[in-house]
Parts: C-alpha cells; sequence; structure tokens
C-alpha cells in the first residue's frame, strides 16, 4: 500500500484525475479551447489564392517567413485568421514593459495591486489592436506586391477594400487568441498564451520530423547528419530540463520570539532562485523584435532600395549578425524581465518584515544587495545558457535545412511549457488529496 504522504510528495495514482472534478473540469476546457484555435489556423482570409499562395510562401519558407509561420502554428503559411498569431500582443506586453520603467505613471499602476494590473492589461490590449492593425495592412500591402514564379498574384482582387478586410480580419483573429488565451489562463490549466504558442509548434512537429527523413530518403540530407539531430535534439532536451530545474537556495532564518507565554519561531527555510528565472520569454521577445523589419523587408522581393535587400540579406538565418543581434536581444531581455519578475528590494523588505535574514547580512539594504549580487551572477550564466540553446540550432538549421520547428527556440518553449502544465497540475492535485485527507480526519472525529 501506498500511504498518503508518499502520494503527496509526488508518487500521484493517475485514477485522482478523474476524481477531481474540478481539474477534469479545467482540462477538457483547454482541450476544447485549443481545438478552437487549430481550427481557427485553418480558416483563411477571404480574397486569397491558396494555390499562389503556397508557391510564394515556398519560395519564402526557407527565411523570416518560416519562423513566424512557425510561432503561429502554420497560420502565416495559410493566411488565415489567425496568421498574426498572439504576437501583436507579445509585442505590446515588451513595449508596455518597458513603459512602465520610463513612465511614473505606470510605474504607479504597476504598484496599485490588482487594480492597476488590470489597467495596464487593458493599455496592453489597446496597444495589441494598433499593432495587429499596422501589422494586417502591412501583409495586406505586401501580399498585393508578391508574385509566384509564374508571375500570378496571390490577392485576387486589388484595391483599398482588400487591405482594410484584411487588416480587419487579421486583428480580429488575433484578438479572439488573446481572449482565448485569458479565459485558459482563467478557467484552465497554465498560461494560456504560452499555450497557444506551444500547441502551434507541436502541430509542426509531425511535418517536420516527416519532412526531415524525406531528406534523408532522397539524399538531400546524410544518414550520418540526421542521426546527430536525432541524438542532439535528445541532449537539447535533457539539458534544457536541467537547466530549467537548476536553482540556488539561500538559506533564510527566522528568530525566536514570544508569543503570550509560547517561544514561536527558530525556523529556516530557503529562498529558491531559478538559474533562468525570465523562462522562454527572451526568446520570443528576440524572434518578435528581429521578426517585424525582416517580415516588411522580405515583402518587398528586391524593390525598393538597396539597402533593404542588404539587410535582409545581412539578417538571413544563420547569417553572423543575425546570431550577434538575436544573442543580445535575449541577453538583454534576460535581465530586463528578470528585473520586472524579481525585485530584490521588495524581496529583502519582506524578509524584514516577517523577521527573516540571511546569516551574516544585514537585513535591510544589506540584504537587497546581496540578492542583487547572487541574481545578477545566475542571469549571466542564465543568458549565456538561453543563447546558446537558441543561437547554436540556428547556424545548423541555416546550414543543413533542417524545419524550424526542430530549432533551440522551439523545444525550449515545448518543454518549458510542459513543464509550468504538468507543476500546475501536480499543484491541482495536492490540493484535491489534502481535501480528502481532511473529510477522512473529520469523519474519523465523528466517530
Amino acid at each position: 500500500m501506498v500511504s498518503a504522504a508518499e502520494r503527496l510528495a509526488g508518487n500521484f495514482d493517475l485514477s485522482v484525475i478523474g476524481k477531481a472534478k474540478e481539474l477534469k473540469s479545467r482540462l477538457w476546457f483547454v482541450v476544447g479551447a485549443l481545438i478552437v484555435a487549430r481550427i481557427g489556423a485553418y480558416v483563411p482570409i477571404p480574397g486569397i489564392d491558396p494555390q499562389v499562395l503556397a508557391d510564394i510562401f515556398k519560395q519564402h519558407s526557407g527565411g523570416v517567413l518560416g519562423v513566424f509561420n512557425m510561432f503561429s502554428g502554420g497560420a502565416l503559411g495559410r493566411m488565415t485568421i489567425f496568421a498574426l498569431g498572439i504576437m501583436p500582443y507579445i509585442s505590446s506586453s515588451i513595449i508596455i514593459q518597458l513603459m512602465t520603467i520610463a513612465s511614473p505613471h505606470l510605474a504607479a499602476l504597476k504598484k496599485e495591486g490588482e487594480a492597476g494590473r488590470r489597467k495596464i492589461n487593458q493599455y496592453t490590449r489597446y496597444g495589441t489592436v494598433f499593432l495587429a492593425v499596422i501589422q494586417g495592412y502591412g501583409i495586406s500591402v505586401g501580399l498585393e506586391g508578391m508574385h509566384a514564379a509564374s508571375g500570378a498574384s496571390a490577392v485576387l482582387d486589388h484595391g483599398l477594400f482588400f487591405r482594410i478586410t484584411t487588416a480587419m480580419t487579421l486583428m480580429g483573429g488575433t484578438m479572439f487568441l488573446v481572449w482565448l488565451g485569458e479565459q485558459m489562463t482563467a478557467r484552465g490549466i497554465g498560461n494560456g498564451t504560452s499555450l497557444i504558442i506551444f500547441a502551434g509548434i507541436v502541430a509542426g512537429f509531425p511535418a517536420a520530423i516527416a519532412k526531415t527523413f524525406e531528406q534523408g530518403r532522397t539524399g538531400a540530407l546524410p544518414t550520418q547528419v540526421i542521426i546527430g539531430i536525432i541524438v542532439g535534439a535528445l541532449a537539447l532536451v535533457a539539458f534544457i530540463v536541467f537547466m530549467e530545474r537548476a536553482q540556488r537556495r539561500i538559506i533564510v532564518q527566522y528568530p525566536k520570539r514570544q508569543v503570550g507565554m509560547k517561544i514561536m519561531g527558530g525556523d529556516s527555510s530557503h529562498l529558491p532562485l531559478k538559474l533562468n528565472m525570465s523562462g522562454v520569454i527572451p526568446p520570443i521577445f528576440a524572434s518578435s523584435i528581429l521578426l517585424f523589419p525582416l517580415t516588411i523587408a522580405s515583402f518587398n522581393q528586391g524593390k525598393g532600395p538597396s539597402w533593404i535587400t542588404t539587410v535582409t540579406a545581412y539578417l538571413g538565418h544563420g547569417q553572423p549578425l543575425y546570431i550577434f543581434l538575436y544573442m543580445a536581444i535575449i541577453t538583454f531581455f534576460c535581465f530586463f524581465y528578470t528585473s520586472v519578475v524579481f525585485n530584490t528590494t521588495d524581496t529583502a523588505d519582506n524578509l524584514k518584515k516577517y523577521g527573516g535574514f540571511i546569516a551574516g547580512i544585514r537585513p535591510g539594504k544589506n540584504t537587497a544587495d546581496y540578492l542583487d549580487y547572487v541574481v545578477t551572477r545566475l542571469t549571466v550564466i542564465g543568458a549565456i545558457y538561453l543563447s546558446f540553446v537558441c543561437a547554436v540550432p540556428e547556424v545548423l538549421i541555416a546550414n543543413y535545412n533542417i524545419p524550424f520547428y526542430l530549432g533551440g527556440t522551439s523545444l525550449l518553449i515545448t518543454i518549458n511549457v510542459l513543464m509550468d502544465f504538468v507543476q500546475q497540475v501536480q499543484s491541482h492535485l495536492f490540493a484535491h488529496q489534502y481535501e480528502g485527507l481532511i473529510k477522512k480526519a473529520k469523519l474519523k472525529s465523528k466517530r
């Protein structure tokens, strides 16, 4: 027999999920929402010739549009209502979070708790609408200027009406995904936005694996390269899991104090600091920043100023400038987002408020400086880790024509979202098992 204590320590009986009605309903809600998101990824916008579009996209799929298509779950390649995906929302979040540092008004809202957070989310949605309209209109103009090798255009009827309807359709699809992600976060399990990106990436895995083996069958990829890809992917998965679970534990001690006639406290705890506090945010932010100008440049197809063609060539995948900017932006957002999610001053003040202290460090400012010292060094390692995981596969993809879905960024997002999802499911199972133990204890006490 497995004791309740052992089950609570992590050895879960999967049959418990069936008994936890709330957890089961949340899981079904997530599944239903993801199905809706995947159905929308196949609903085309009006006025597009799908065959010509497929030919045009095949010409550009090896570049920046291939990455954008990965984040949209293949919706961009089919030019569906969800072609923009959730990326305008992510870009808007970047801008708003940067503005919280520069704007005193937003900085004050951030400190107001739940009410301030709702107001900042509202500003983020407004920014999402603006960016989605601009990007949607840009895509419509770009589609009108793009032609297949045969000279045919993907747009059936050029003009202002097509541009406006396309922009509004793509904006509506993005806002629906934002709403769906918020509903998944509130009524389901995990972060809804991350799960939508995760579902889009996972949906492309089978086709990417099949394409890789097909390249091996035709001789485009040597057998030893395919074996190296499989071994490298498995090693990368193990490395990502190890680094994501790595943490520095800082011992926090609490002094003894007298409460009435009893002596309370005297315990010690630990403050866990993850090696990678920023998670998958830096790679996503870096990709969205690099994708926006490159997407506009790719629509010119050699037309316009010569510097656009030059920039597009230098910022191609696997090029030194692209790799350098990618790693630089990832490093920047590692430090920036870590400072957003972990405020050393607030943490030190909270420890002081509840009587906690770090051995050998005075409470208050000294504790904040020590935490900043530790977090900075952890973030340096985390930034190097993220840059390596995301940049090295980019070089391999450019040199060996490996599908983008098998890159480091996609694996990083997939593993992080899965780990967070499993952790939240375990938290719900903990709560359900505790409730069961409490009910049994009450029944025994009544007897």
